[in-house]
């Protein structure tokens, strides 16, 4: 990492130290949707205008993305000025000092993957993946109490869920991943993280031993690829 890019990376930090930006910032990154300056104000219990400076300057940041949209859903005159829309960016930021270069590792070893001719190879990455994901399973149930219900079972994936940043979120009866954990390393190697992701997760659900949830491939732009299919018993 060059002096410059840890200056801002280390700026990007310091940015969410202020308490009210740091509210907006973590407000703005739950919705599923973009948000609008009075919906943020109103999240953090701020006037209108400090919002809005906040969140102007977490764009100048890279951490937020800003679009346009008429809100009313009019078009032509008369309908308004469109509002101004955030949304997190698709921007990483992490320091570690020294600096320490766990992704390059991560893509070599991706690299290598793809280029192996040898079927268990792969076999052996959705092995030891499925295996990490049963003991974080395993873990979520212990936690989970004595004889624990359907309910309290999927509470616990939820939570081993976000504790490992998928940001889980039910859509339609099932439960979408908002967040890849991996997400630099799924667009240069998108099947074997796909395949990695889906295998991790499968291991959670068998280590949770909740049959009434499976991990199904179901790429959406901008989530992980893999949907949980939550079946009603």
């Amino acid at each position: 990492m060059t002096a410059r890019k840890l200056e801002q990376e280390i700026a990007g930090l310091a940015s969410l130290g202020e308490p009210a930006r740091r509210e907006l910032y973590l407000y703005v990154a739950s919705r599923a949707g973009d948000v609008s300056r009075d919906e943020a104000a109103r999240a953090a219990r701020i006037s209108r205008s400090l919002a809005g400076f906040h969140l102007d300057r977490l764009v100048e940041e890279g951490l937020l993305e800003v679009s346009f949209r008429r809100l009313s859903g009019r078009s032509g005159p008369g309908a308004g000025r469109p509002a101004k829309l955030y949304r997190r960016s698709d921007r990483q930021v992490e320091v570690t000092l020294p600096p320490r270069r766990y992704e390059l590792a991560a893509r070599i070893l991706a690299t290598a993957i793809d280029a192996s001719d040898a079927p268990r190879t792969r076999k052996a990455l959705v092995k030891t993946a499925r295996g990490i994901g049963e003991q974080i399973g395993v873990e979520a149930r212990a936690r989970a109490g004595s004889r624990p219900g359907r309910k309290r079972l999927l509470a616990g994936m939820v939570d081993a869920l976000t504790a490992q940043g998928y940001e889980p979120e039910a859509a339609g009866g099932d439960l979408r991943l908002r967040n890849c954990p991996f997400h630099a390393l799924a667009s240069e190697h998108k099947d074997l993280v796909c395949g990695m992701n889906l295998a991790l997760i499968e291991g959670v659900v068998e280590g949770l031993e909740l049959p009434a949830a499976k991990p199904v491939l179901a790429p959406v732009t901008g989530m992980c690829c893999v949907c949980v299919q939550l079946k009603e018993k």
